[in-house]
């Protein structure tokens, strides 16, 4: 079964998405943080994404692992975790802009597949239930206000050492809402079939039980057809 969670920056996807593939003892995987580590290796390596020769040599030299450690996800860039340097500012601010390449989307499709081959499998990102996995059994979009986005973040980052203003946080989520959401290659937009959950004011536990609610009676449908 694969399970595929849609949503803007901040809405809770990340950490429900954890929690259910938990429950549901199904692998877990982040899409977000899977072109965060594009994003990183962009950045470090100061790579010129739009000239189509060095996209090809950059993917062709980009090596992304998953790994389990201590029951969190570990993202491993050409044998190197990267997971603690992926969530800072400057990434964020990078990431739509990366994401939305065709070539770089292309390439991470395939290998969001390859690592949900033959797996039970949690799928979180902003293309999931319409591009990545449009014939996932169930799938959800998460949204929550600006606000509780924003403030969702600021914890995040101030876990990381990082300190930004509710201001500047409201405005670049915002920004990459647009960003996300018009661009013209596999854009953020909820699939006819998924199941919406606003977060805004629901706790992490009430959105996973939602969540868990929806998937047995997924389960229920299913074996009695």
């Amino acid at each position: 079964m694969i399970i595929a969670i849609d949503g803007p920056a901040a809405a809770g996807k990340s950490t429900s998405a954890k929690l259910l593939a938990e429950r549901l003892n199904f692998l877990y995987l982040d899409t977000g943080a899977m072109y965060r580590c594009i994003a990183l290796s962009v950045i470090e390596h100061k790579i010129d994404i739009y000239d189509e020769s060095s996209q090809k040599d950059f993917i062709s030299s980009f090596n992304l692992e998953l790994k389990t450690v201590d029951g969190a996800p570990d993202f491993l860039v050409n044998g190197n975790s990267v997971t603690k340097k992926i969530r800072t500012t400057a990434i964020s601010k990078k990431v739509s802009e990366i994401s939305a390449i065709p070539a770089i989307r292309e390439y991470m499709v395939s290998l969001q597949r390859s690592f949900a081959k033959n797996n039970n499998c949690v799928v979180e990102g902003r293309d999931i239930g319409t591009v990545v996995f449009p014939e996932a059994e169930i799938k959800f979009f998460i949204i929550a206000s600006v606000e509780v986005r924003a403030k969702r973040r600021k914890l995040e980052l101030q876990n990381i050492g990082e300190t930004i203003s509710l201001k500047e946080l409201r405005r670049d989520i915002k920004a990459r809402d647009k960003h996300d959401s018009e661009r013209s290659h596999s854009p953020l937009k909820k699939a006819i079939n998924a199941i919406q959950i606003d977060t805004t004011e629901m706790n992490i536990d009430e959105q996973v039980n939602y969540m868990i609610k929806n998937v047995n009676l997924k389960k229920i449908g299913k074996n009695n057809k």
